[in-house]
């Protein structure tokens, strides 16, 4: 249980034991002024019996009966057998009057408002009644003590609500407490999901961006060597030299992304570098005539970038791969002052981007190829990366003339962070503005 969640119980036994210091002191007064009155000894014996009596039918009925929230004939039963002992009490001895300071508080807290406040006026009319039914009291006295039951009256109703305000205001207190020990379960448990699905969403990227192509290409070469294993035999070892060498580098990307750390290509090489790989290799696994420069001066790049980069090479590699049916891909690395980009470029297929857009929107395919299973991760997996670190992507093709995908993250401090602003979007951006979102 919580520090909150034992919190009211806690104040509530607090508040209760400070009442039960009050009652025993309001008995022991009581009891020690009858001891010492005037009254005969028989009549202080039984006025001091029927004060004692009243400890344990507090302590085993009552006391429960205050801690509890509802109202019951318990409640009733309770008043009234405390009603009975006092009036007992101070029909044989007008001292045990004093009672009332400990009686009126204990049937506000066992009773509702109104038969509370009913009964406390009844008791402090006991004495004075008590009195006028024994006689010979003088004129004197009698106004005395009516004087002083008026008074308890008006002062039993002002403790009695106060003490009916603070047991309610603990109540609530206690309510509110339960609320916030619940809704502090709810975003725990909520947060848990959230990180659950985050986790898996980052797994899903991964798995499609590494093991996903890299299966897919294996299986490409595979089916090749197999063609060519009799008619040529070296283009066949060629390419299952490739599988090898592929698989190798599938196996160090899942231990990589599984330990969520660095990818294997780029653990010991820049970003530059592991760009010309991709192109490389999508050359040598397509035949393509793949190219790849840099614009600007290098510079160094939060890891963070250099992953999102290095992952969109990738995925626009494995798009040229599955449907542009291309001759030729170009990679661009540009650098600037304050934007790193990213544009790959090929003279394939093409595509309607608006009408993948609007497909993907009503829940259609992703693009060409919609119906791969991957189609869920392809380039919104590479939109959502860019949003993470403040990029932004476009997408721009058209049916005959090629594809061109360029993503832009800006390099002001912002890059790696989730609200970081996003990059101000190109010339070729603002055709196709979001595309990136759906287009495959």
């Amino acid at each position: 249980m919580t520090r909150e969640a034992r919190r009211a119980p806690d104040a509530r036994v607090r508040w209760f034991g400070l009442w039960d210091s009050y009652f025993v002191i309001c008995y022991l007064v009581t009891t020690g002024l009858v001891f010492t009155s005037a009254v005969p000894q028989t009549g202080r014996l039984i006025a001091i019996g029927a004060l004692t009596l009243v400890v344990p039918w507090y302590a085993g009925i009552g006391r429960p009966l205050m801690l509890r929230h509802e109202r019951d004939r318990r409640n009733a039963a309770f008043a009234g057998g405390l009603f009975g002992l006092f009036g007992l009490a101070t029909a044989v001895d007008l001292t045990s009057a004093f009672a009332l300071f400990a009686l009126v508080p204990m049937l506000m807290m066992s009773l509702d408002t109104r038969p509370a406040v009913v009964a406390g006026v009844a008791g402090n009319l006991v004495p004075v009644t008590m009195l006028w039914l024994q006689g010979g009291a003088t004129a004197p006295l009698m106004l005395f003590v009516l004087l002083a039951s008026l008074l308890g009256i008006a002062l039993s109703v002002l403790l009695g609500l106060w003490i009916k305000r603070v047991v309610r205001q603990n109540r609530e207190h206690a309510e509110l407490i339960e609320e916030l020990r619940q809704n502090r379960e709810q975003v725990a448990r909520l947060s848990h999901q959230a990180g659950i699905s985050a986790e898996r969403e980052r797994l899903a990227r991964e798995i499609h961006d590494t093991l996903a192509q890299s299966l897919t290409s294996i299986i490409s070469l595979v089916e090749a060597a197999d063609a060519e294993v009799e008619g040529a035999p070296a283009v066949a070892r060629k390419h299952l030299a490739l599988v090898g060498r592929m698989a190798k580098e599938s196996l160090a990307e899942a231990r990589s992304f599984v330990a969520d750390r660095t990818p294997a290509s780029l653990r010991e090489s820049s970003l530059a570098q592991a760009l010309r790989r991709q192109a490389d290799g999508l050359a040598a696994q397509t035949g393509l005539l793949a190219r790849f420069a840099v614009e600007g001066d290098e510079q160094p790049l939060p890891m963070a970038v250099n992953v999102v980069l290095l992952r969109a090479a990738q995925e626009a590699g494995a798009n040229v791969r599955k449907h542009a049916d291309a001759r030729a891909v170009d990679l661009v690395l540009r650098y600037d002052d304050s934007h790193v980009g990213l544009r790959v470029t090929d003279d394939g297929l093409g595509f309607d981007a608006a009408e993948a857009e609007r497909g993907a929107a009503e829940g259609g395919p992703d693009g060409p190829g919609g119906g791969d299973e991957d189609s869920g991760f392809g380039l919104r997996g590479m939109a959502a990366r860019l949003a993470e670190i403040g990029g932004a992507m476009s997408v721009v093709s058209a049916p005959g003339a090629g594809t061109v995908v360029e993503v832009t993250v800006p390099l002001d401090g912002t890059a790696g962070r989730p609200d970081g602003p996003s990059a101000p979007r190109s010339e070729v951006a603002e055709r196709r503005t979001e595309a990136a979102h759906e287009g495959r």
